[in-house]
């Protein structure tokens, strides 16, 4: 397994797994023919925010096989600590490369998400098996807002994916929503792999525009996002956000200047 040669990065109470994409891609591809599922977990600030405050919520993504950055302060926080992650690795980004090698395997996805109003999981998928020749469509579903209040719909989704029986599983319900159906449904899949992907199935269906890549580059995505719908995000990125971030980078430096523990996982 992976965690048995690859020393895991702790970052604010997460143990991130430091990986590239491209070998994010190849683990699941051999995972996949080795017959072993998986989960992907992708935390940014705002999950590590959370996690913070939730011993049970770590606890529960402690469960998952892969965790990788998808955020560039908890890479710039590990490199201040001395302990470098390669790069971020973003949900968003990895729905497409993973889909790409998974259609060179002749592989399947199932796409959970996007807008109920639109459809949006099935026009994402269709977006996806249109761009990678050779990936196959095992499912999309974009149910109600609310369904996962309901044990009756999140049984009946539990039908409909063990019908399908997909190789990948992209959940896009945003955190920790989508986590706590990943942990529910993968227990019937143990030969899948699940990524809870978040905005990125609106993305794919061109629902949502994603920032342009100079910014994604810079780790400024998240000011975007800010322009776009600042009624809903100014709190949770200026006023509980940012202020995690600091607090962040600042244990980070204090740890390289004193070399007391910045963060454990």
């Amino acid at each position: 397994m992976l965690r048995s040669y690859i020393r895991r990065v702790p970052v604010g109470g997460l143990a991130i797994d430091p990986l590239t994409e491209p070998q994010v891609v190849a683990h699941v591809l051999r995972a996949l023919d080795e017959g072993r599922g998986g989960w992907i977990v992708t935390p940014n600030v705002d999950i590590l925010r959370q996690v913070a405050r939730d011993p049970a919520l770590r606890q529960e993504l402690s469960r998952a096989d892969l965790a990788v950055a998808d955020g560039a302060p908890l890479v710039w926080a590990a490199r201040l600590a001395g302990r470098s992650l390669p790069a971020r690795v973003a949900g968003s980004d990895l729905v497409w490369s993973l889909s790409q090698g998974l259609a060179a395997a002749g592989r399947s996805i199932f796409v959970l998400g996007g807008d109920p109003a639109t459809d949006g999981a099935a026009r994402a998928a269709a977006k996806l098996a249109e761009s990678f020749e050779g990936l196959r469509i095992a499912g999309a579903l974009s149910p109600a807002y609310g369904f996962d209040r309901s044990p009756a719909k999140i049984r009946a989704i539990g039908q409909v994916v063990r019908a399908a029986d997909p190789d990948m599983m992209y959940v896009g319900l945003g955190f920790p929503r989508q986590e706590r159906l990943i942990a529910t449904l993968r227990s019937e899949h143990p030969r899948a792999w699940f990524l809870g992907c978040g905005a990125a199935v609106n993305f794919v269906a061109g629902d949502v525009q994603r920032a342009r890549p100079v910014l994604q580059k810079a780790g400024l995505e998240w000011l975007d996002r800010l322009a776009r719908e600042p009624r809903r995000l100014a709190r949770r990125y200026l006023r509980e956000d940012a202020p995690f971030a600091a607090a962040l980078l600042a244990r980070s430096l204090h740890h390289r200047l004193t070399r007391k523990p910045a963060h454990r996982a």
